[in-house]
């Protein structure tokens, strides 16, 4: 009997990372997938659109070698701080170990040429794959015809006339494909990536700026709430919602953070972080009873606690505008 074709695929859980697996599945081929996580993307998506299709699938968090390619990516950023080139390599590498220490045959994924200006084109295509350590063995299959044949597909193992020529930027085939294969949920396109958002990107280049060896905690935090650079090695983050202080709290660390919280008048939680001397603590504690609804001529009493020790104190709020500079 010949041996079943095995394909494990990077998942996004959006449209084309589904039709790349159906289309497979659809020739015979076992095919899983694996989702990464980081500060800066999860696998929500991905987790869903497996449990909907039946498609194997794991998570790995690649946090841990992620943030040194993510200080130093050798092709670079695009308009923000997205590595989109490198990532894409370093995801298919730590695939790639997972092919290589599961039997599985090849890797695939739902990119599509020309789709993306930085990381999908057919050069950018061919970075990636070179980069990544596995020339020959990533498919496209949304693309396949209008690239080179792979390893796979020249040994058999693939039918290349059943893999598809998608080209640029149009959604139009896409949306035609899953109505045949009955792929009805499914979420946008884009918008999974913090690292291509601007804003973030401003926050995310003032961390690594001034603290290179944050913790990943840290970027954790640069998702939510207000951020104020105090000092060169301390930093203010302030919650704006519940939410976002439910958010905040999950990521407290009393080694690295000041927790701060105010007692007579509800206001957010708010973190320092790094190592704040008292003048910062005391500035800090009134950026956030600036945050309350406490006049500006009426104390207001908060609890700092953890990093540097625990302490009630009681301060003017502090609203002017040349504080507002010190946000990131």
């Amino acid at each position: 009997m010949m041996k079943k074709v095995r394909a494990l695929g990077l998942s996004s859980g959006g449209l084309d990372s589904i039709l790349a697996a159906l289309v497979l599945r659809r020739q015979g081929i076992e095919v899983s997938w694996v989702a990464f996580e980081t500060p800066f993307f999860d696998a929500e998506n991905a987790r869903k659109a497996a449990l909907a299709h039946g498609i194997p699938f794991r998570v790995v968090d690649i946090t841990g070698v992620y943030l040194p390619m993510l200080k130093a990516p050798a092709a670079g950023y695009g308009k923000a701080m997205n590595p989109c080139k490198d990532c894409h390599a370093l995801m298919f590498h730590e695939a790639g170990r997972i092919m290589e220490a599961e039997g599985f045959d090849f890797l695939f994924s739902g990119e599509v040429s020309g789709q993306r200006p930085m990381s999908q084109t057919r050069s950018a295509l061919r970075y990636v794959e070179k980069r990544a350590g596995y020339e020959g063995r990533i498919l496209r299959p949304l693309s396949a015809r209008n690239l080179p044949p792979t390893q796979v597909e020249e040994e058999g193992r693939v039918d290349r006339s059943q893999l598809l020529d998608f080209q640029g930027r149009g959604r139009k085939p896409q949306l035609a494909l899953a109505r045949e294969l009955g792929v009805r949920d499914f979420p946008a396109p884009a918008g999974g990536c913090l690292l291509t958002d601007v804003t973030f990107g401003k926050r995310l280049k003032d961390l690594m700026t001034h603290d290179p060896e944050a913790k990943p905690t840290d970027y954790h935090l640069l998702k939510n709430g207000r951020h104020f650079r105090l000092s060169p090695e301390v930093k203010l983050v302030v919650g704006r919602t519940q939410a976002d202080n439910a958010a905040l709290a999950v990521h407290f660390d009393a080694r690295l953070h000041t927790r701060i919280q105010t007692l007579n008048f509800p206001g957010p939680l708010a973190f320092l972080c790094g190592p704040a001397g008292q003048q910062e603590r005391r500035l800090a504690a009134g950026l956030v009873a600036g945050y309350t609804r406490a006049a500006d001529s009426v104390s207001v009493t908060l609890v700092l606690d953890g990093c540097g020790g625990e302490e009630k104190v009681d301060v003017l709020p502090v609203r002017s505008p040349e504080i507002r500079e010190k946000m990131v």
